[in-house]
């Protein structure tokens, strides 16, 4: 079993940033595929980004070059930095676990992510 907590999410101003973190419990997390989703109201939840358990990364068109994924093994979490914030970033951003890209088998409980206008 894994257990993720994420946290920093809040408001910001458009243009503004905001660090996302993933704290994951157990022993294997670096064998674990990491990825952000993100779900708006009234809308289905959407990919952001992939962490593999290598360097290798991955983002949704929309957060290309304004958001990073990095992960720490050693600290068991994964992080999402996200840059020039807009107003339609609002979500309530989760972070998932899998053993490949395919199928999450872990889902946080997500952390509110408000951008002003």
């Amino acid at each position: 079993q894994v257990q993720l907590v994420e946290s920093g999410g809040g408001l910001v101003q458009a243009g503004g940033s905001l660090r996302l973190s993933c704290a994951a419990s157990g022993h294997t997390f670096s064998m674990y595929v990491m990825g952000w989703f993100r779900q708006a109201p009234g809308k289905e939840r959407e990919f952001v980004a992939i962490s593999w358990s290598g360097s290798y990364t991955y983002y949704a068109d929309s957060v290309k070059g304004r958001f990073t994924i990095s992960r720490d093994n050693a600290k068991n979490t994964v992080y999402l930095e996200m840059n020039s914030l807009k107003p339609e970033d609002t979500a309530v951003y989760y972070c998932a676990a899998g053993l490949t890209e395919n199928e999450y088998d872990y889902w946080g409980q997500g952390t509110q992510v408000t951008v002003s206008s």
